[in-house]
């Protein structure tokens, strides 16, 4: 129909224009043409990509965070041993919505679950305990290291952000040293991992996914996606009775949305 709707103008074209000219027109119709259908594409996927994933380890506050951020409102939780997910509203304009989705944080559980809904993500919330941090260092690391060098988040490039939750604890570590701290532990276990990772679906990649760029200590700005540190509180500065502190993680799901 696209090329029914333009014949005459082509027809005027070829009366107007000599061959070389009209040629180079016509290349530069081309040119337009797939351009529009490759953003049409890339658009239409992203769109079909709804969900922000709520990954950590136990006890970081993703099921806390999660319940937070539906209902504003304080609830005991505990460990979780599947998924919970929910339409969250990210603005007052009710089509902006995404589906939030709170993944299991335990070492048995996490991977299986992560593979179950990497290919849905929009955009994925890392969430860490800011007062554990410096003894869950190695393990935090771990897991994102193997979110980050999976052949679909890859290809996909979901928004991150790295939730340094638990800041109404006075021994809470800042999101700068976080950020740090897990680049240094990121980059020495990209040195050391000596055998071929594989994707979360078991299959051979062809050999060990580069984390950031060869020959360079590794840094979050060399990732496909763009990634972002905020610090937040789920359980806020007075506990139960208290409002949770995630107005920077909230302005966050926005953009994203």
């Amino acid at each position: 129909s696209m090329a029914g709707g333009l014949e005459p103008h082509l027809e005027a074209l070829r009366r107007e224009l000599p061959g070389p000219a009209l040629l180079s027109v016509l290349v530069a119709l081309i040119a337009v043409a797939v351009t529009f259908l490759i953003w049409r594409f890339v658009q239409s996927r992203r769109s079909s990509r709804k969900a922000v994933l709520l990954l950590g380890l136990c006890d970081a506050g993703k099921t806390l965070l999660f319940a937070r951020l539906l209902s504003g409102r304080y609830r005991d939780t505990q460990t979780s041993i599947t998924d919970s997910s929910a339409v969250y509203r990210a603005s007052r304009d009710k089509s902006t919505n995404v589906t939030l989705i709170d993944l299991p944080g335990h070492e048995s559980l996490r991977l299986q679950f992560l593979e179950r809904f990497k290919a849905a993500a929009r955009a994925i919330v890392f969430v860490v305990d800011s007062v554990a941090f410096q003894k869950e260092l190695k393990d935090v690391a771990e897991f994102l290291y193997q979110v980050l060098v999976d052949s679909t988040v890859l290809r996909n490039a979901p928004a991150l952000l790295i939730a340094c939750n638990k800041q109404d604890v006075t021994m809470a570590k800042s999101a700068k040293l976080i950020q740090q701290q897990l680049e240094k532990e990121l980059n020495t276990l990209r040195v050391t991992r000596s055998a071929a990772p594989t994707s979360l679906d078991g299959s051979a990649t062809g050999g060990p996914a580069q984390l950031g760029k060869k020959g360079k200590d590794f840094d979050f700005s060399q990732l496909p996606m763009k990634v972002e540190f905020v610090e937040c509180s789920a359980r806020g500065s007075k506990g139960e009775e208290g409002e949770a502190d995630l107005e920077d993680l909230e302005k966050w799901l926005v953009k994203v949305a």
